[in-house]
């Protein structure tokens, strides 16, 4: 516990110094806001990937996980890392998928892009940083229409602003490592 203890507080100070900003900055939504992080400055270090997949490990180390994955593109370092790691760590695989918004017009014409999930299969759900959840209840959404159980969401940071009642009312259980206070008062 003390290890992962470490991971996380190692893992605060990168987002806090590399990917937290004050200013003014657009949201994705139109919404203005006051500050902005930007965790792929951190997990697509080697250092913040691998410290993001041994803290999600760590949360997720006692369910039955056939596979992790989310949304694209905050997701898309984040679930690389804790695949490799579930091999590498506790040589227990765990298959990794994300999910586009929509389903490619080309190809095999799949949203869910990675090794097959069946129907029944138990996942986890992770993002960078959570806002309204918008994009996580659509990876939710696609992944139900597909018979697939999301065991729990796990994101590095909760900006506060929805995104946790938002996927209570979709019965899915929320794990922020981070909450938005943490950085704002630090």
């Amino acid at each position: 516990m003390r290890k992962i203890n470490k991971a996380r507080e190692e893992l605060f100070k990168l987002i806090k110094s590399q990917a937290y900003s004050e200013g003014r900055f657009v949201l994705s939504s139109g919404k203005i806001s006051s500050y902005y992080i930007d965790c792929r400055k951190v997990t697509l270090t080697s250092r913040g990937a691998y410290l993001a997949a041994l803290v999600i490990l760590d949360i997720i180390k006692n369910k039955k996980i056939d596979a992790v994955g989310g949304p694209t593109i905050g997701a898309d370092p984040i679930v690389g890392a804790v695949s490799v790691l579930s091999l590498v760590k506790h040589n227990k695989p765990i298959k990794a998928f994300l999910v586009r918004k929509s389903a490619k017009s080309y190809g095999a014409k799949r949203q869910i892009e990675g090794p097959r999930l069946t129907k029944g299969c138990r996942v986890v759900v992770v993002d960078d940083v959570a806002t309204t959840g918008g994009s996580l209840i659509e990876t939710l959404a696609c992944l139900r229409k597909q018979g697939i159980k999301t065991e729990m969401v796990v994101v590095l940071v909760d900006r506060n602003e929805g995104a946790k009642q938002a996927l209570k009312k979709a019965k899915c259980k929320f794990v922020p490592i981070f909450n938005i206070k943490d950085f704002r008062n630090n």
